[in-house]
């Protein structure tokens, strides 16, 4: 016995993805993004192919995260010196 169209008719085609649910799956994934602490500015700079791979690891982006953290306070940690005349 075959599987032929006979009984598998539904759906006959697949479908269409349109434009505004493009753009609601990168608004999503980029609020993906940033909850896992990426910079907002740096995640609306991301191409799209670029925005899907990030979220595909999410392990691998909270990592570099957290190794971009880790090296900001060592360069902040300078003492700021007071702009006031006293």
């Amino acid at each position: 016995m075959g599987t032929g169209r006979t009984l598998n008719k539904d759906p006959r085609t697949r479908p269409i993805k349109s434009p505004g649910e493009k753009l609601r799956r990168y608004k999503v994934q980029r609020a993906r993004l940033v909850k896992l602490g990426m910079d907002e500015v740096a995640v609306a700079k991301l191409q799209p192919n670029e925005l899907r791979t990030l979220v595909q690891c999410p392990t691998k982006v909270k990592k570099s995260v957290a190794a971009k953290a880790d090296k900001a306070p060592k360069a902040a940690s300078a003492p700021i010196a007071d702009t006031k005349a006293e």
